[in-house]
């Protein structure tokens, strides 16, 4: 019934006139706005704290980095114009560009910003080394902090001259630096808001921090002096402002979209899918004359992480190998895409690496199937046939996650094995992760960088949470090393073979049971145009446009 009434709702206001005066007093100042939703809210604004897509996005429209990612994902220049790699791979020279300037800020004498500099990029970096909130420290575990560099990874030589010295080579750290935790930031904004830097963001991005009312509404709006510009000469960029809401119940927030409150709905969980799409994926016919389907490829694998730290959780059944093999096989991932996400992306036959990377092979990388007979011969393997003596396990999501985690559930009650469902607020839920407090948890992880080692650092060793994202606790010394060898080798050919080994060791060893390989959705007003999109779904709004 809700359902129903959900989609009668939505054909009225489809359908219905749109109240003028409304309208009128939405374009008196004639402003284009851009308006999109974050139901899981933002906690912070600090780029070295962007760990999490929501974050991600907001920061990329206030920040910017030495490099940057185009639609097809090549490393292009940024504030760093040009760039050099010398001595093997361990010496990376950065040249600035000249016309970039902070945001205008009270930080700064007569609230203007100034020009960055080389400094400024040493500065945010050491930052990261030592900001506690922060993730990053565990990616640049291979600079080079020796008395050979007399301690100094990060080297402003002039005003526009940057280098870093890494140990050794690592054949990904330019992709790694495209990341939004490697923006540039004043330390005079540092100084000046201490520990609420986190709520005054001062960049360099084509967008300014305006006003931030946490949970209810944030605004940024264009910076004049952005340095970057099209292909015609034309400083970006071209909206005005950003709003963001925090919207929590999706429902709401789709008929909102369907009102013109907002300009965009992203990601299918975010959506009713059987409402929405069709059964093949496409946008359904009452809906077309409202919005358009964005729609592309997702490096993004969906999974449940399972806490193997028997240090921490003592006598779990999650410890034994066959047992985290046998909860793998009970899964029916066909079903699971096909009727719970209308077909929206592609079950997890291989292992964490999605479609789209170049390793990513079902012929040479065999994953779990759903396996009735299997299931039974694991559980007796490990010591509980049919189920019997197995103690409940919580598995723990957040509320987007309650209709697969009840597919899932009924999946394995098939087999006796009982599993309870937890739903927790995001904040908690994430929180509690890194603090490896569930020891069992639905999680995806999306390309922050393209390169499969993005994904297999969740599995290495000296990543365990929460100094990095290693939130199973998964420790294998075969993989730590072919792991430790990837990052040096530079043959393409040689370098899928070992990502292949890599991920069969993480099938065989089962630490997580990977669900799908996700797609980029997003459903998007007309009057938007110039919303690219991308394999690793980075929000940019440089470039967008919005018909008055």
């Amino acid at each position: 019934m809700k359902k129903i009434f959900f989609l009668l709702l939505s054909l009225f206001i489809i359908f219905s006139c749109s109240n003028p005066n409304k309208q009128k007093e939405k374009n008196a100042n004639n402003k284009t706005v851009f308006s999109y939703n974050e139901k899981d809210g933002i906690s912070s604004l600090d780029p070295a704290e962007s760990n999490v897509l929501t974050h991600i996005w907001v920061c990329n429209q206030l920040y910017n980095g030495l490099v940057q990612l185009d639609d097809s994902l090549n490393v292009l220049p940024s504030i760093a114009h040009s760039w050099e790699i010398q001595e093997n791979g361990t010496k990376y020279i950065f040249h600035l560009r000249n016309d970039v300037l902070f945001h205008d800020n009270p930080c700064f004498p007569n609230n203007q910003g100034r020009k960055v500099v080389a400094y400024d990029f040493e500065f945010s970096f050491n930052r990261l080394l030592i900001t506690s909130n922060s993730t990053a420290a565990s990616l640049l575990s291979y600079i080079d902090r020796s008395e050979k560099t007399n301690f100094r990874p990060f080297q402003a030589i002039n005003d526009s001259t940057f280098v870093i010295y890494l140990k050794q080579p690592y054949s990904v750290f330019l992709n790694i630096l495209t990341m939004k935790y490697f923006s540039v930031i004043p330390y005079e904004a540092i100084d000046y808001y201490k520990r609420s830097f986190r709520t005054q963001a001062v960049g360099t991005g084509p967008f300014m921090l305006k006003k931030w009312e946490e949970g209810n509404k944030l605004i940024l709006v264009k910076n004049p002096d952005y340095f970057e510009k099209d292909a015609q000469g034309i400083r970006l960029p071209y909206l005005d402002a950003v709003s963001i809401y925090f919207i929590r119940d999706k429902e709401t927030a789709f008929i909102e979209f369907l009102n013109g409150k907002l300009d965009m709905i992203s990601g299918a969980d975010a959506i009713n899918v059987n409402e929405v799409m069709d059964k093949s994926g496409l946008l359904n016919k009452i809906y077309t004359s409202k919005c358009y389907l964005q729609k592309a490829n997702y490096l993004k694998t969906d999974y449940i992480g399972l806490l193997v730290d028997d240090k921490v959780m003592k006598n779990s059944p999650l410890h034994k190998k066959a047992f985290r093999q046998a909860l793998n096989h009970a899964i029916d991932k066909d079903r699971l895409v096909k009727y719970f996400r209308n077909g929206i992306g592609m079950p997890a036959i291989a292992g964490i690496i999605p479609k789209g990377f170049k390793s990513f092979d079902t012929n040479k990388v065999k994953g779990y199937h759903y396996n009735p007979e299997k299931v039974k011969q694991l559980l007796k393997e490990a010591g509980y046939p049919d189920g019997n003596g197995l103690s409940e396990i919580t598995l723990h999501i957040t509320d987007d996650y309650k209709e697969q985690a009840s597919f899932l559930q009924s999946q394995w009650k098939e087999f006796n094995i009982p599993i309870k469902i937890s739903i927790e607020q995001p904040s908690v839920f994430r929180q509690a992760t890194f603090l490896f407090q569930y020891e069992m948890f639905k999680k995806s992880w999306l390309a922050d960088y393209i390169d499969e080692e993005n994904f297999f650092s969740l599995f290495y060793s000296k990543n365990f949470s929460p100094v990095g994202f290693n939130y199973t606790h998964f420790k294998n010394a075969e993989f730590d090393l072919l792991y430790e060898k990837s990052l040096k080798t530079i043959n393409e050919k040689e370098k899928i073979n070992i990502y292949q080994q890599m991920d069969q060791i993480l099938i065989d060893e089962a630490p997580s049971i990977f669900l799908y390989y996700d797609e980029v959705i997003r459903l998007v007003n007309h009057s938007i145009t110039g919303l690219p999109l991308n394999p690793i779904n980075l929000l940019s709004l440089k470039t967008v446009k919005k018909k008055m």
